[in-house]
């Protein structure tokens, strides 16, 4: 029984413990406050990750050290660098594999599809801290300290996600009409929360994962109306009713709510295509992305549970 170390309690982090736990490896889940899912095989400990040697003492003799923490959205240039830090460390340390849930904000604005050989161009401040994680990662990995991976995903949909599509899905369902700055009918890749955990461990476990990024299993893009309309359609409620809102507007928020202020940033992943492909993931590990309307009648589910 293989001994494996979750940082974060995130949607992710809890559907990766449970994926391990079932699958009958021991999960150890590390938050601050000690909490997570609940499972015989899961053990909860309260502790700062950031805090390299203790992150080390609790990796010990783990085969994989799970990354799947989530800092608050306008702290990352102040978070992220001593967490990825005491991670990396940890790993070295140990030898256990040290396997980062990333996304895909470290590529920019693009034209066309995105795949793991595109560019890490991105200019913007949230791109350029995930952009050093993963070098300092990679450096650490081609030097021989260390073994890592990373697999990136597009927009969550799933329960307990803080993505575009669970913002809009519940007022969609609840017939409240949606003001958001947003290309309604460009396509977007969707990724659902279960699938990246799937991927997460495989890549964790798989050596021909190791020292390079990969793509989550994703079904086909779908613009973010074909999105909801589906989920109304479950649910017998009426056609959701999306309005788009200028970039202004946007901007002007972000002068009071620190959240608007950060999404400026990327607002771009919504005022145009979105497109994530993920065929390396499925070809060389194995892992199948859920049906986009499978994963949407879950979520659904989810919600009005």
């Amino acid at each position: 029984m293989a001994l494996h170390v979750i940082v974060g309690a995130g949607p992710v982090g809890t559907a990766t413990a449970r994926l391990l736990a079932e699958r009958g490896d021991q999960v150890r889940v590390v938050t601050r406050r000690g909490t997570g899912p609940t499972h015989p095989a899961i053990e909860r400990i309260a502790a700062d990750a950031a805090d390299a040697e203790r992150l080390t003492a609790l990796t010990e003799g783990a085969t994989a050290l799970y990354n799947c923490a989530n800092p608050a959205y306008h702290r990352w240039p102040l978070d992220w660098p001593p967490l990825a830090a005491a991670l990396l460390t940890a790993a070295g340390r140990t030898g256990a594999v040290l396997a980062t849930v990333g996304n895909l904000y470290g590529y920019g604005p693009v034209d066309g599809p995105m795949t793991e050989a595109t560019p890490l161009a991105s200019t913007g401040t949230k791109g350029r801290v995930r952009n050093r994680m993963w070098a300092d990662a990679l450096a650490a990995h081609r030097a021989g300290q260390a073994r890592i991976t990373e697999v990136r995903g597009s927009d969550y949909l799933g329960a307990g996600g803080t993505s575009l599509a669970m913002m809009v899905l519940p007022r969609a369902l609840a017939g409240q009409r949606v003001f958001l700055p947003v290309d309604w009918d460009a396509p977007h890749t969707w990724t659902y929360i279960p699938d990246v955990a799937r991927t997460l461990v495989a890549a964790a476990t798989d050596e021909r994962a190791w020292g390079r990024a990969w793509h989550v299993p994703s079904a086909p893009a779908v613009p973010m109306r074909d999105l909801a309309t589906r989920a109304a359609a479950l649910v017998g409620a009426p056609a959701p009713r999306l309005t788009r809102m200028p970039y202004p507007v946007l901007w002007l928020g972000g002068l009071a709510n620190p959240m608007a202020r950060e999404l400026r940033e990327t607002a771009y992943q919504f005022d145009r295509p979105f497109v994530m492909d993920s065929g390396p993931a499925t070809t060389t590990l194995g892992v199948e992305a859920t049906p986009l309307d499978r994963a949407v009648k879950e979520t659904v589910a989810a919600l009005r549970g």
